[in-house]
Order: C-alpha cells, then structure tokens, then sequence
C-alpha cells in the first residue's frame, strides 16, 4: 500500500492527542494554575484535532468529508468521525468547567476518556477489518494502535503536568505497547494473500485454465490502483525503518525516562521522550502502510 504521508501523520498524532485526552479524563495529576491547564488540554486537543484534519488532505475531495458521518451503519470511517467530535465536545465541556471551577467532573472525565478510546478503536478498525490486506486483518492492530496511543499520550501528559508521575508506568506502557506491535511483526511477515485464498487465479477468474502470470499490464500509464495499492519496498530499507522505529520509539523513551525516575531531573524531560516516540512511530506508522499487501495487487502480477 502506498503510504501516504497525511493519513500518517494523522494517526499518530491523533493517537497522542486522544491518549492524552484519555488520561486526562480519567484524573491524570495536572496541580497547576487554570492558564497551565488550559494550555495542557490544549495540546491534547490540538493534536487530536490536527490529525483529523490532516486526514482530510488525503479525500479526493476535502470539502465533502463531512458527508462520511452519515454512513455510521457501515463505515468504520464514519464511525471515527462521530466518536471524535463527541469525543472532543465532551472533553472541552469537562475542561471548561474545570477551568471556572477548579474542580474535575468524573463523570465528564470518563466520558471523555471513554470516547477517547472508542475513537482510537474505530480508527484502528478501518484497516483491522480489511480482509483484502492479510496483514491488517488481526485483531492485534487494535491492541497496536491502542497502545502506542496510551504511551505516547502519557509521556507528553507527564511531561507537561507539574505533578510527578511515576516513570515505571510510561516504561511499562512503552513495552507492552512495542510488545504487541512485535507480534504484529511476527503474524504480519508470515501472512500472505494466499492464505486468505486469494490468487492471481482466483482475482482472474481463469484458474480453470491452468497458472495465471501476467502477459502484459492493462494499461501504459500509471492509475488510483497502482499509485495507491500496489506499493513494494525493499527488505533492507524496511528492516533499516524498523530499527529506527525501534530505538526512537522504545530504546530513547526507555532510557529517558529511566533517567528521569533515578535522579532529580525534570519530568518536563519527559517531553523529549515523547518526541522521540512520535519520529518512531511515524517510521511504523510508514511501514505499517508500506509493506501492506492489497488483494488488487494479484491483478498486476503480483504473487
């Protein structure tokens, strides 16, 4: 699959901002003037906020996206959309009153953590229920996109609240999360379209015949197909991706924060921690397209 930079770029910073929001319902420590909280939600607002609009730019038609909530039935799309804005009413209720009153509302709080992780969920979904894209189709991306959406949102939330955080938990959140996105290495490199029955002979109907191999493409020039679901990298850039995946999005965080919990340092260093996950996860986030394989692409050949 192609890997096109704005849906990247909105799922990872939207999967920060609704893990902040998400922590931040749920009564993440936040001891500091009504001007430091606003700002605090803020930025986990702005996040989720920018990576929603930034999937936009990847419609044929950005002016008409607000025409995808009326398919909530079927699409798992529309579904996201609907989640994320009361997701987001919600929690700028609850930071409103927070605000003038100086007091948490649980129940708002919950429901605002409570759409923040639906909406991560649904977001996850569009690709898990893919049965055209074998490694997609499980149900560890969720757990994926869950996680890294949990760990990134508690480092900016530690780091940007006054209130120490234990550092143990962001670790231990950091490695569940690489833990799961592991196994989803590990089922994603042994899953093939063939497995899910699907064959040049099948996508051509011509198995009857005998074996299928392409004679010549059905068209010169490139189209939507080729550019968007016929997309190959090579192995060496990929396991090259993956170990900057790894060391920005685990090891750095890791060691920081390791850092921070053992000595007297800020946990405003905390937010270096989740900068460096963010560059990790927008190299995973790349692969997880790139190295897709979509059922299209045995029209062109492709075993």
């Amino acid at each position: 699959m192609h890997p096109a930079v704005s849906v990247i770029f909105f799922t990872v910073t939207s999967g920060a901002g609704l893990g902040m929001i998400f922590l931040l319902g749920l009564g993440f420590p936040v001891d500091a003037s009504a001007l430091w909280v606003f700002f605090v939600a803020l930025v986990g607002g702005g996040l989720a906020v920018a990576g929603l609009l930034a999937s936009t730019f990847h419609l044929g038609h950005p002016e008409r996206a607000w025409r995808a909530l009326s398919q909530w039935r079927s699409s798992w799309l529309s579904r996201e959309g609907i989640a994320a804005i009361a997701t987001l009413v919600l929690f700028g209720i609850y930071v409103l009153i927070w605000l003038v009153t100086g007091t948490r509302h649980q129940l708002l709080g919950g429901l605002a953590a409570l759409g923040a992780a639906i909406t991560v969920f649904t977001t996850s979904m569009i690709y898990a229920q893919l049965k055209t894209v074998p490694q997609w189709n499980s149900r560890l991306t969720p757990l994926v996109y869950g996680g890294f959406a949990l760990g990134s949102g508690w480092l900016l939330a530690s780091g940007l609240g006054t209130h120490r955080a234990p550092e143990i938990w962001g670790i231990a959140l950091i490695a569940l999360a690489w833990a799961a996105k592991w196994l989803w290495w590990a089922r994603a490199g042994r899953s093939r379209l063939s497995d899910t029955g699907s064959t040049p002979e099948t996508a051509t109907g011509l198995g009857f015949i005998g074996k299928v191999r392409l004679l010549e493409r059905p068209h010169t020039g490139e189209n939507y197909l080729t550019r968007e679901m016929v997309h190959r990298i090579g192995r060496k850039h990929a396991a090259r991706l993956r170990m900057l995946a790894l060391v920005f999005g685990a090891v750095v965080p890791v060691v920081i924060l390791a850092i921070v919990g053992l000595s007297d340092a800020p946990a405003l260093f905390n937010l270096v921690a989740a900068v460096s996950m963010l560059i990790g996860l927008l190299a995973e986030r790349w692969l997880f397209f790139a190295e897709a394989e979509h059922a299209v692409s045995l029209y062109y050949g492709h075993r």
